[in-house]
């Protein structure tokens, strides 16, 4: 087990920041975000020319070296060697959250084990920037990330999400979309989605309607810019969970649990397990009074 006081160093060690960047907008940069940076002894950029133009503009003199999934492993054992050493490292992505489908989880691992702090800071996402606006409902919620490439494994991987019923969200690059999508509709049928694009920026736009509206929207429109998608749940497998619930226990116990649970009568709830189990309410009744 291990406890980390993220504010409380004793300066043997160093520590490891997570730091955010503007998915678009440089305005959604924090103040926090651009003071951490600017106290760092060096920055970790996943792309060093991108961050470069971050740092300039907001006046950042930080030393940058790059941290990318090529090199990975390398730059993370000098990264580790600098914070062993007592100095402050920021890792940041050209866009949004590090880790969150890019470079940071193996580095965040490697510094957790040398049992030196890892501080987030909190800031712009796309995945959650699309989700509160999409319109589909934002909770509960499955972060997926990036399909497969792989056309095979991209049909395995939307049958498994097919299963959830909780709202889920990818992400796709503009020259995969058409073939995405099309996938989409012969898994997971004809649901409702949001595909959001260009987010924070002056071209942000959102296009919510139904898998095949967008598909057919793609054959009179060119596709343009990363691309965020967030996809309603399977209420048809909800609304057999809910149905089904009460499989495993006995009739009484289900009586018990609407008398317990949803407060009601004993004649209420007869008639309801009555109904959910496809039973005659006389037969449900007479189940219940001889006990």
């Amino acid at each position: 087990m291990q406890v980390q006081k993220s504010f409380v160093n004793d300066n043997s060690k160093g520590i490891l920041y997570l730091v955010p960047t503007p998915i678009g907008n440089l305005e959604d940069m924090t103040y926090r975000a651009v003071r951490i940076l600017k106290e760092a002894h060096i920055i970790a950029a996943e792309d060093t020319r991108n961050t470069k133009k971050l740092c300039n503009y907001f006046d950042i003199q930080t030393p940058i070296t790059s941290y990318h999934e090529h090199n990975k492993e390398i730059s993370a054992k000098n990264l580790i060697s600098k914070l062993l050493l007592g100095e402050k490292v920021a890792l940041v992505s050209d866009a949004g959250m590090p880790s969150i489908s890019d470079p940071g989880y193996e580095l965040v691992v490697q510094v957790l084990e040398e049992n030196i702090t890892v501080v987030p800071l909190p800031g712009a996402n796309a995945a959650l920037t699309a989700l509160i606006a999409s319109g589909i409902n934002p909770q509960p919620f499955y972060f997926y990330g990036f399909l497969s490439r792989n056309k095979k494994e991209r049909r395995a991987e939307l049958e498994n999400l097919n299963n959830k019923t909780e709202t889920f969200i990818l992400y796709e690059a503009p020259h995969r979309l058409k073939e995405t999508l099309k996938a989409m509709s012969e898994v997971l049928g004809n649901r409702n989605i949001v595909l959001c694009r260009e987010l924070t920026k002056k071209f942000e736009e959102f296009l919510r309607g139904t898998i095949d509206e967008i598909i057919k929207w793609f054959e009179a429109n060119e596709v343009r810019g990363e691309f965020c998608i967030v996809v309603e749940g399977n209420h048809e497998s909800m609304e057999n969970e809910q149905e089904t619930w009460w499989t495993d226990i006995s009739v009484i116990d289900h009586i018990n649990h609407y008398m317990d649970q949803k407060k009601l009568t004993s004649k209420e709830a007869i008639k309801q397990v009555a109904k959910e189990r496809n039973l005659p309410k006389r037969e449900v009744y007479q189940t219940f009074h001889q006990e």
